[in-house]
């Protein structure tokens, strides 16, 4: 499936509904930056986007799918970087200068919104694997690994130990230069 195919634009939305969910979205980044994602209530987030309860959990669900929302625009972002970038990201060079530029631009997405990406992808069992970015992310992986053994395992190896919820474990113990460092001896190992 083609990397674009992974990527539906969103729906269209009534204008009330798309005030609503820019209210929402700016109150919950500005709560998080704040006071920290896990100190924040989604009834906090609702009074200060001026909006009910019931709009907010009918929009979003839960904590965890309001983090979703939050950084779906970051993830396009780096998506479109990929997509139609310039190089080393973007097309152009060997698939192994894609893979180390992916997996820098990747960490610094990753440690710019840590509890926040961590938020979205521990909310449930597997939660992780169900968000649409992470199957982008993998088919990306998976497109660049063709022709090394096994390029859909490889794939997910690589992206395991950019897992938010690992990287907030060994961060403290380790630092931020360290689990680049990693990450980088990694990528360069794939194609090995």
């Amino acid at each position: 499936m083609p990397l674009d195919l992974l990527r539906a634009p969103p729906p269209k939305e009534r204008a009330d509904a798309a005030r609503n969910r820019a209210a929402i979205l700016d109150a919950a980044a500005g709560l998080f930056a704040e006071h920290g994602v896990d100190a924040v209530s989604m009834d906090q987030v609702a009074a200060a986007a001026g909006v009910g309860k019931g709009t907010l959990f009918r929009r979003f669900g839960d904590k965890a799918g309001l983090a979703a929302a939050l950084l779906d625009a970051r993830e396009r972002v780096l998506q479109e970087g990929i997509l139609h970038g310039p190089p080393p990201l973007g097309p152009g060079v060997p698939p192994a200068e894609r893979l180390a530029a992916f997996a820098e631009a990747y960490l610094d997405y990753l440690f710019e919104h840590l509890p926040v990406v961590r938020m979205s992808e521990t909310a449930a069992p597997g939660a992780r694997y169900r968000i649409g970015a992470y199957r982008f992310w993998h088919r990306h992986l998976t497109i660049l690994l063709a022709g090394t053994p096994d390029p859909d395992h490889t794939a997910h190896a690589l992206l395991a130990p950019l897992a938010a919820e690992h990287v907030t474990a060994i961060l403290p113990g380790l630092g931020e230069q360290r689990v680049r460092a990693g990450v980088a001896r990694l990528c360069r190992q794939a194609f090995s």
